[in-house]
């Protein structure tokens, strides 16, 4: 089977890299097609992936620069496919939408964001998509009949038990793991879906940080310019090997869905500041259901800064939150496992989950 698979963001690259592997060592010819996006070329450049770099140069976050970039990215796709035509197309990508849509090449789209978060995106791609797969709690809008529904999130994908242990021998050279330590991860929060919304200011991280070393060791991950006082907590961690510093973190504070998600995921108490809380569903489940984190939005400054402070004197932190990780990963599926046999038995496998989507437990 020839199979592509678009990747637009450093998050994409975890979802699929398994997936990658496993379908490359089935005998499957996988084609990736990427664009330049914070450090995902040199995350699959370290992985050894060959790829197409379809922006390599990267685009303007405004919606102009990203109209003219969506143009590009599908002219440049359909050259490709018209000679090379693959029999199925996966991504996160409105680019597969419209080429598959143009050639009848069924174009799966993979998303956990709601469709009220990622408006504009979802409007230019969900029409031309054949299916979404998308975490049960995930909604779609109006596309609900193209819904592939499963039990679990996309970080379920690479740090699921089945997929990721976690080594201190990884990082001791690169964290003094001896000692009780947070992780700190600043956004850029300058994508489309991010305008008006806001996260941890300056002034905000000095209070977290002051707070924070009288317990232990900082280290802080960031997209966007770090100032100078914060420059010496700088995490010097190659990014492949971040999930296993957040797997021995005692707690992780930041404005990054996704780092949040993947801290819960761990059973790492996270602690999410920023204006989209309460408005995604996965992570709602996440800090709601099995209370694996606390969302706060940017007019709760003050009651962030106390649940922190509750959280540092618990004594029994990482067992409570462990038990809580336990109930989590019973009620969800390894989705890397999922995705394997929905892509290696399509059609058959949409069918299947159509009519019984229970079939997916046999992915535990």
């Amino acid at each position: 089977m020839k199979i592509l698979i678009y990747l637009h963001h450093p998050a994409h690259f975890h979802l699929f890299r398994n997936l990658i592997n496993v379908l490359k060592h089935n005998n499957h010819k996988v084609t990736i097609f990427a664009t330049k996006k914070d450090i995902l070329t040199d995350l699959l450049d370290e992985e050894g992936f060959q790829y197409h770099n379809n922006l390599p140069y990267g685009r303007k976050d405004n919606k102009i620069a990203m109209a003219l970039s969506i143009l590009k990215q599908d002219f440049d796709l359909l050259k490709f496919c018209l000679y090379n035509r693959p029999d199925i197309m996966l991504g996160t990508s409105a680019e597969i939408c419209h080429v598959g849509k143009l050639l009848n090449i069924p174009a799966i789209m993979t998303n956990e964001d709601d469709y009220d978060v990622i408006l504009l995106a979802a409007k230019i791609s969900y029409p031309y998509a054949k299916y979404i797969i998308a975490p049960n709690v995930c909604s779609v809008g109006k596309w609900e009949t193209k819904k592939i529904s499963y039990k679990g999130y996309h970080e379920l994908a690479y740090i699921h038990p089945n997929n990721f242990t976690p080594s201190k021998s990884i990082i001791e050279n690169y964290i003094n793991v001896n000692k009780p330590y947070f992780i700190l991860r600043f956004a850029k929060l300058n994508a489309h879906h991010d305008q008006g919304k806001s996260g941890i200011t300056t002034d905000i991280a000095e209070k977290l940080v002051n707070l924070l070393l009288k317990q232990g060791n900082v280290y802080i991950t960031s997209e966007r310019k770090l100032e100078g006082q914060f420059e010496k907590f700088r995490i010097s961690l190659p990014p492949t090997k971040i999930h296993h510093a957040l797997a021995f973190a005692d707690i992780y504070i930041g404005d990054s869905q996704t780092m949040a998600a993947e801290a819960g995921v761990l059973g790492t108490p996270f602690i999410r500041f920023n204006d989209f809380v309460g408005k995604i569903g996965y992570l709602n489940e996440l800090e709601l259901k099995y209370k694996l984190g606390y969302g706060f939005n940017t007019s709760q400054e003050n009651d962030m800064l106390e649940k922190l402070k509750e959280l540092l004197c618990m004594d029994d932190l990482k067992q409570t939150w462990k038990k809580s990780r336990q109930k989590m990963l019973a009620d969800k599926i390894d989705v890397t496992a999922f995705l394997v046999w929905f892509v290696e038995n399509y059609p058959v496998s949409a069918k299947i989950m159509k009519e019984n989507p229970d079939y997916q437990y046999k992915f535990k």
